[in-house]
This record gives C-alpha cells, structure tokens and sequence, in this order.
C-alpha cells in the first residue's frame, strides 16, 4: 500500500520552497528539502491564518489571543508560517500579530467576547479584545472592587497591562457543549473564524467542546473523522454534511454557523425547506466518548 501523503493542514511541507518541518524528514519525495525545527510563540491578539502570505488570501483559520503557535519560516517580507498549538492548524500571519508564549499563571476567558480595559473601571480606555479561550497572565497585585464590580490585573498577550472584569473568567457551568453552542445564537458567520466576534460551522463545535477540554480538530471532515459514529444522535452528538458541521440540542434540532443564514441559527432535520435539504444531506452522527 503507497502511504498517503502528509496532511498539508497539519503537516508542514511546501514543495515549492521545499521547507518542510523537521518531524517529516525522510517521509518527503525528492531532494533539496530545508527541514525547520518549530519554535513555541503565542498570538499577540486574533490573527488571521491565511493560505498564503498575503492579505488578500482566504482565511484557513483564526489564532486567539494567548494561543500557543508553533513558528515555522517566513517568507521574508513579514509573512510567518505558523500551527496552532492545539488542533495542529497550519496559516500564514503577519510577524506583528506574534508574541512570546505567556510565562507566569495563565487565565482563560470564559466569556464570549470581552474586553480588556486600562484601569479597574467600566469608563477606563479599552485595550484589548478579548473572547471564549483567549489566553492573559495573572498580574502582581489585588482584585480591586469598584461599584460592586471586581476587577483583575493581568497582562494581556504581548506585554500591556490592563484590567478585567472578574465574570470574564468565572468558570462555566456544567459541561454542556450544546448549551455553550447555543449561546453563540446570531454570531456572524466568517470562514475560518474561531471566535463569538465571528465564526464558521467547525470552529462553533470546536469552541464548544474545547470549552470544557474536549479537543476536536479544525475542519468538519476531520472532526468526523476524530469522532464515534452513531446513528441515533442525542443532545451534545455532532452532525456532519459535505463540508458542514452542527452540533445536536435533542434528536432533531440543530445549532450551527451557516452561510445560508450568515450566522449561528437553529434548524429541525427535515423540517422546512433548509432542514430539509440538511437531513437529505446529512452524512452521519459523531459522539464524543474520549
């Protein structure tokens, strides 16, 4: 049996610079190879990943603020070929957008979009964008009450300084992907897009489940693909279609991010003239049982 060839979403390999990573050395055809050894960054802020070193590329994918990425090579015009730390996605960024991996105690945000303000106070100038994942180090120093709010010193990725609302990062409730992905309800739709400021079918699950530490890869076919198959799906199972993926409430009633609609809607397989279409096109049923 030829072996397949390494995924080009998670594998590193270009044949028409032929820089590869350093993991694949003596998996690649022909000669003249510069193998690259990865080395740990972090996202600065959101960042596009792109699938070429241009801004005029489609977006692939979305870095979150404090991700840990793996650096690469660059094109040597301030484009950096990165992966994501977690779900292994490779994307061009610009070189600005990265930033030393965080060092010190690392906080999560549990919120679906945020901010990050300069002083301990709703009126204090906003310094950062903040949502679901995003990664800040813990600052020196107390939570600070104010009005009845308490805030938290941290240092957002990158370096600044700044403030955050305690419930930011409050820790979410029972571990229930269906309930997180239904809060996203109405978030706009955008390929490649990973947070509640705008995202796309897969990046919904993946957000979803990653949430409570249950880790899918990036694309839809490969979430199918990491999942176990059912066939009669329950609350929490995911729905696959050519190219598409929901996340089920109960046996029929979907919550997912489609361009049909340009954000996150709800639709019943098999009722309406969508649902309809969704349930003729339905591939199967994958239930997390890691």
């Amino acid at each position: 049996m030829v072996p397949l060839p390494p995924d080009p979403r998670t594998h590193a390999h270009h044949p028409e610079t032929r820089h590869a990573e350093e993991s694949l050395r003596g998996q690649l055809e022909g000669s003249g190879w510069t193998y690259v050894t990865p080395r740990p960054v972090a996202a600065a802020a959101r960042l596009s990943l792109r699938a070429a070193p241009r801004t005029d590329a489609a977006q692939v994918s979305e870095a979150l603020p404090g991700e840990a990425l793996e650096r690469l090579w660059d094109d040597g015009h301030g484009w950096v070929y990165v992966r994501t730390g977690q779900d292994r996605y490779l994307g061009w960024t610009r070189l600005g957008g990265l930033t030393a991996p965080p060092s010190g105690e690392t906080l999560t945000v549990t919120a679906l979009r945020a901010h990050a303000f300069a002083g301990p106070k709703v009126s204090q100038p906003i310094v950062g964008e903040l949502c679901l994942g995003a990664r800040m180090t813990r600052a020196p120093g107390e939570v600070v009450e104010e009005g009845g709010r308490r805030w938290v010193p941290v240092v957002l990725p990158g370096g600044t300084a700044a403030w955050v609302g305690e419930p930011v990062l409050s820790p979410l409730e029972d571990a229930d992907p269906a309930a997180l992905a239904l809060r996203f309800l109405d978030t706009p739709y955008v390929w490649g897009g990973r947070s509640a400021w705008g995202l796309d079918c897969s990046g919904l699950s993946q957000l979803a489940f990653a949430a409570f530490g249950q880790f899918l890869p990036r694309d839809a076919d490969q979430q199918q693909e990491a999942l176990t198959v059912v066939t009669a799906p329950q609350r929490g199972d995911l729905a696959f279609f050519p190219g598409h993926v929901g996340v089920m409430l109960d046996g029929q009633r979907m919550v997912h991010a489609n361009a049909t609609h340009m954000r996150v809607t709800v639709e019943t397989l098999g009722e309406g003239e969508y649902g309809q279409r969704l349930a003729a096109g339905c591939t199967g049923f994958g239930r997390w049982t890691a």
